[in-house]
């Protein structure tokens, strides 16, 4: 048997654009003699729908879409496999006594023109950015069983995503006679996701005694990204085909075998995904193109070089702001950088602008010294002049903040905060200077000295990350532990940490908080962000 797995970048919402995306695969299929395509969880409506989901004319909108397809599909001769939310029976309707939406995360099977099975999703996951019990039925609630349908004489059966992460779904069908287990997904990445993904799916494949498919979307949907890498284990659990990551691809699998492309080291990983965030992002929201405030610094020069990996030199825009404070090499080094990359650059001095809130606030402010107030005012008129920059021309600010930074609160509200999407807001300022490295390898886009200086906002004289926070090394370290892993500060300080520092670190990251909730939403590459997966209460009294 020849299955094709169609590794899609859908949108969520665009019933017909997705659609017409499915039709293509299965017609390259078909031409290319597969006898099934099976495509990702929730192909047709994009993933995640969210709230979408809670409306019935979106619900009915998927089902009237799913019938135009069955017909478009007719004429080809390979059963097709699509992810959808399907309505609820009627019986399983009345019995319910809550506001839910009426659907399963379900799948349908079409061939000849007809929806010949449809199967729906029994384990739905409800932590990190899962969100599913919100939304959906679970098929086994609903008294729906394991879908096994025949193809070409092979008896296969249906999985979606979570299922197979458990026995009972997998153990189901090979009960009910299925020969493949067929496994549409839409499993956001994270560091080590990949590699997770398929030792599990070794482990269902080998409990059960069948060979699985795993077919992954793939593109950005908000602050989540899909990284593909589609594959395929024997009955043994052994690897036996794997597509690319990050990008679309139609994976053939013959009996089982298929082209294994490889898995890219971490760095490339997260490249890879910051890539495709911010292409998908603009691209899927109609964004012309970004503006960055570029500073001369690693994180600017960063964000930098993804855009215009992910845009192209040509949507991307540069903009130098120097103040009082700004190193003459800050401004060498961003008109060097912009000029490696080839994006338009301008310069808008604010000295002048900075000296007239100062002014107007003096009397305010009499008897008081310099402080955080001034520098924060450097930082606002920054983002006042990207803000309309943005507002004239279209083009999406791409804010500059890091990980370590959003954690601590070392940022501006309404200043260096400002924009519409945070590119780097999940990747810890370690991990910053190793990607920098990393694309440099290729190329150095990056000025080196961009690079090796100490880090600094130059919002005072001979200003330095390190006169506000601990070294960087030490606050990832304390940030992973606290914030992605969970450690109480108990165990931190049984590992060795400094009692001073992880007391300064943890109360940095609780009172800012309201900070985070104003910032924009950035990429995902961890398992734990300041995304959909960190819902802490901003008004909050405990300490441990």
């Amino acid at each position: 048997m020849r299955i094709a797995l169609a590794q899609l970048n859908v949108t969520v919402g665009d019933l017909s654009g997705n659609a017409a995306r499915i039709a293509e695969a299965a017609r390259s299929a078909a031409a290319q003699g597969a006898h099934l395509l099976l495509t990702p969880e929730l192909s047709l409506c994009g993933y995640p729908p969210e709230d979408l989901l809670l409306r019935p004319a979106f619900v009915e909108a998927c089902q009237s879409q799913l019938q135009q397809l069955a017909v478009e599909l007719a004429s080809l001769p390979l059963a097709v496999v699509v992810g959808l939310p399907l309505a609820l029976p009627k019986a399983v309707l009345r019995e319910r006594s809550v506001q839910a939406a009426p659907c399963f995360n379900g799948a349908a099977v079409l061939q000849g023109g007809q929806v010949i099975t449809q199967y729906a999703k029994r384990e739905l996951p409800n932590y990190q950015v899962f969100d599913e019990r919100r939304y959906f039925v679970s098929g086994r609630d609903a008294g729906q069983g394991a879908c096994v349908f025949d193809v070409g004489g092979h008896r296969c059966a249906l999985l979606i995503c979570e299922d197979a992460w458990f026995d009972e779904p997998a153990q189901a069908a090979r009960a009910a006679g299925a020969e493949h287990l067929l496994v549409l997904n839409a499993s956001p990445f994270h560091l080590g996701k990949p590699a997770e993904r398929e030792a599990r799916m070794a482990q269902t494949a080998r409990s059960v005694g069948l060979p699985l498919v795993f077919a992954h979307l793939v593109g950005g949907q908000d602050e989540v990204v899909f990284d593909g890498a589609s594959f395929a284990v024997d009955a043994q659990g052994q690897l036996t085909a794997r597509a690319p990551m990050w990008q679309e691809d139609l994976l053939l699998i013959d009996d089982g075998q298929g082209s294994v492309a490889p898995l890219p080291e971490p760095e490339a990983q997260v490249w890879g995904a910051l890539v495709t965030g911010v292409r998908d992002y603009l691209g899927k929201s109609g964004f012309p193109g970004a503006i960055i405030g570029l500073s001369g610094g690693i994180d600017s020069a960063l964000v930098l070089a993804v855009a215009v990996d992910a845009l192209g030199a040509d949507k991307v825009r540069a903009v130098m702001m120097p103040s009082p404070y700004t190193a003459d090499i800050s401004w060498i080094d961003a008109r060097d950088m912009a000029d490696r990359l080839g994006v338009r650059y301008d310069e808008i001095r604010i000295d002048g602008l900075f000296e007239g809130f100062r002014g107007s606030l003096d009397p305010l402010f009499e008897g008081r010294p310099f402080d955080t107030t001034e520098e924060n005012l450097q930082a606002r008129i920054r983002g006042t002049l990207l803000m309309a920059l943005s507002n004239k021309f279209g083009s999406l600010v791409l804010t500059t903040g890091n990980k370590s930074e959003m954690a601590t609160g070392y940022c501006t509200l309404y200043g260096d905060m400002a924009g519409g999407f945070a590119v780097i807001k999940d990747v810890a300022k370690t991990l910053v200077f190793r990607l920098a490295r990393w694309r440099n390898r290729e190329q150095e886009v990056i000025p080196l000295r961009i690079i090796e200086r100490p880090p600094s906002a130059e919002l005072r004289p001979n200003q330095k990350d390190e006169d506000s926070l601990p070294p960087y090394e030490v606050l990832d370290a304390i940030l992973q532990r606290y914030m992605e892993e969970d450690a109480s500060v108990e165990q931190l300080l049984a590992e060795g940490f400094d009692a001073a520092q992880v007391e300064r670190v943890t109360r940095l990251i609780k009172i800012s908080e309201y900070k985070r909730r104003q910032a924009p939403i950035g990429i995902r590459i961890t398992h734990r962000s300041f995304g959909r997966d960190w819902r802490y209460p901003i008004t909050n009294r405990f300490r441990a």
